[in-house]
């Protein structure tokens, strides 16, 4: 799946995990935590990016698509079209909670939260 810049490359899931987002202005969102794959048909449902809290207590998770993280050299992370309130309003949940029901319920609140074309 390509970002809107069309960045193609495969990237190892270790690599991924940790890295900061940002979104357009340039306001640190969160980090990324972790990366859902979905066995079945091989892809990426979304990159959970936590935010908030104080290590880890009080910290939300967002199931974000994946098509809209950008990595952006210069930042040293992936940079989302999104603002904080955006972010802040968004479904959140509990790691356990984005497993749950193979990350579907997640999967397909994320995708119409942010209103991006789903994948399958």
């Amino acid at each position: 799946m390509t970002t809107h810049t069309g960045h193609t490359d495969a990237i190892a899931a270790s690599r991924v995990i940790g890295t900061e987002v940002y979104n357009t202005a340039g306001e640190h969102i969160g980090t990324i935590e972790d990366v859902m794959l979905e066995k079945s048909s091989n892809g990426i449902m979304f990159a959970v990016i936590g935010f908030g809290g104080f290590l880890g207590i009080g910290e939300k998770f967002h199931a974000i698509p994946w098509s809209v993280l950008d990595y952006e050299k210069d930042r040293g992370g992936y940079v989302v079209p999104y603002t904080k309130e955006q972010l802040k309003a968004a479904p959140a949940y509990s790691i356990n909670e984005l497993a749950g029901k193979d990350g579907e319920k997640a999967r397909d609140a994320s995708y119409a939260y942010y209103q991006v074309d789903p994948y399958w």
